[in-house]
């Protein structure tokens, strides 16, 4: 759990969830929603959000704390040092995907990402990088495509892959699609 964040447990943390939740599905679809528009969609009164987060801001910082959760979450549940790398990558966009909601709102609001805690490469991208450049050595990812031009295709395609389950495309066909994809560009030969 990232620095800052208070442990909580029963009728609290889900309460906390449940806001937090209705917070990133409405700030994707409106980035200037207020606090009172949060908690309609989480159907709790204002105060209650006030209650957990006094401003605005903190909400914000508590999204973003929850996204880098997510990723390190993803990342862990991936086993990035168990088996082939495309199979590895595979397993981690299948990872990430379920997180769509998150990673959507990333997208929506960029200034979520230039906030401190996503200032340094992170453990997670390190860890990333380092299994493309396993790949490479291992030859089964085409060296021509860089560890860089990789990590910033595979976030390109997930984004493509949840906007197609936006515009009501099924989940497992979208993810089927992002999948292939990836296999197909970091072929050899």
């Amino acid at each position: 759990m990232s620095e800052g964040v208070v442990t909580e447990t029963g009728v609290r943390a889900r309460t906390r969830r449940a806001i937090l939740d209705a917070a990133i599905e409405t700030l994707t679809k409106q980035p200037s929603a207020t606090l009172a528009d949060i908690a309609a969609a989480a159907n709790v009164g204002r105060t209650t959000v006030h209650r957990y987060f006094a401003e605005r801001s903190d909400l914000i910082d508590a999204i973003s704390h929850d996204a880098l959760d997510k990723i390190s979450q993803s990342t862990e549940r991936a086993r990035l040092d168990d088996g082939p790398v495309p199979a590895v990558l595979a397993r981690l966009c299948q990872e990430y995907f379920e997180h769509a909601d998150i990673f959507q709102l990333l997208f929506t609001m960029p200034d979520l990402v230039t906030r401190p805690e996503w200032a340094e490469e992170s453990d997670d991208d390190r860890r990333l990088l380092r299994l493309i450049e396993r790949g490479h050595a291992e030859g089964s990812i085409d060296p021509a495509m860089t560890k860089e031009w990789l990590l910033q295709l595979l976030w390109s395609l997930l984004y493509t892959a949840w906007e197609l389950v936006r515009e009501k495309t099924p989940k497992h066909e979208a993810l089927t699609l992002c999948l292939r994809s990836l296999e197909k560009v970091i072929a050899v030969g």
